[in-house]
């Protein structure tokens, strides 16, 4: 990305980003340890696995939706991200790694004021962050269930266009997005949203090793959101998750995320062609298998640590999310005046 444009097109993924970035390593969270580079014990997140002590958002810091109806979501002053995919594509993970990434590299996070969950807002995003600090994956969302997050972002950038913005991430599991195959309905939840003709930041996720499974789906909700009442005021980007499985450890460039999404999601990508919607690719980072002993059950069990936690894509999530809603780059070096007032105070 060229840091001294202030005009860019939906959004360039340049693979030059990815050398700026440095790995960073999982680090424990807990206040009550003095040593941070002890990791904490992680918990399972073998998707295979059924065990009861695995969290689900649902159980353990579930944000419930404020009520209200179309109107009242009108009037609400935020910019409103929702994720879309199915089950294990990764979702909460970018979440994750998108909050994790702006709040230790481009500013930081309030809650928002006069927001009902405000108190669960804060737990959740506390507990997202701290999963992904000690090399972590967060805890899946349940059925039926919408995760809300109402929060301030305030960037780092000094100048005057770089300015905070309300942000609000909507949620909802895998199995919720399937309901939309074959002109079914979407969660009411979600589909007071998309029916309030407000402007959505809409991340869809496609896993890299099963993407093909989900060209239908994925097609059968642009549908639906061409049924809605304005589709412009939509800003759609596609997601390659788990990019790592590629089995190329360099970064991959347009050309190869492209090549990928014409073979595995034909249908997928001449909507994306029509509209000319951006697409990139994800990946958290080196996925390590460990087995440890359950506390609770004093059973093995195998749990997935990353190490190291890898920001690059991340990054790259943020700033689109940022420009999309700003339309001003969050490294936008400042007007002439701003860097010359820059300059004189280093």
């Amino acid at each position: 990305m060229n840091e001294e444009s202030d005009v860019l097109r939906p959004l360039s993924f340049d693979k030059d980003q990815a050398d700026e970035m440095q790995p960073v390593r999982p680090l424990s969270f807990d206040k009550d340890q003095a040593d941070e580079t002890q990791p904490a014990r992680p918990l399972s997140s073998d998707k295979d696995q059924a065990d009861e002590t695995q969290p689900t958002i649902d159980e353990k810091n579930f944000v419930p939706l404020i009520p209200g109806t179309i109107d009242d979501i009108r009037h609400q002053d935020s910019n409103f991200v929702f994720f879309f995919g199915v089950s294990d594509a990764g979702k909460t993970v970018i979440l994750s790694a998108i909050l994790y990434y702006l709040a230790t590299q481009e500013g930081s996070f309030g809650v928002k004021d006069g927001t009902e969950n405000t108190k669960e807002a804060l737990a959740l995003f506390e507990d997202l962050y701290s999963y992904l600090k000690r090399g972590r994956f967060p805890a899946r969302t349940t059925k039926d269930k919408v995760t809300r997050l109402d929060l301030v972002f305030t960037p780092n950038n000094k100048s005057i266009k770089v300015g905070p913005i309300n942000l609000t991430f909507l949620e909802t599991a895998g199995g919720n997005h399937q309901e939309v195959r074959k002109g079914g309905k979407y969660h009411g939840s979600i589909d007071a949203y998309l029916n309030a003709s407000i402007p959505l930041y809409i991340i869809i996720v496609a896993r890299f090793d099963t993407a093909a499974n989900d060209d239908i789906l994925i097609d059968s909700f642009f549908r639906l959101l061409q049924s809605k009442p304005n589709l412009k005021l939509y800003n759609v980007l596609l997601v390659i998750s788990q990019w790592d499985k590629s089995g190329d450890n360099n970064a991959p460039d347009d050309n190869d995320v492209d090549s990928f999404v014409k073979t595995k999601l034909p249908l997928t990508n001449k909507r994306f062609d029509t509209f000319q919607f951006p697409v990139t690719y994800f990946s958290i980072g080196t996925v390590e298998e460990h087995v440890v002993i359950n506390e609770k059950t004093n059973k093995k069990e195998k749990i997935d640590i990353i190490n190291p936690v890898d920001l690059t894509s991340a990054k790259k999530l943020s700033y689109w999310l940022y420009q999309s809603i700003v339309k001003v780059p969050l490294n936008y070096p400042g007007t002439f005046w701003e860097r010359i007032k820059f300059s004189l105070r280093r």
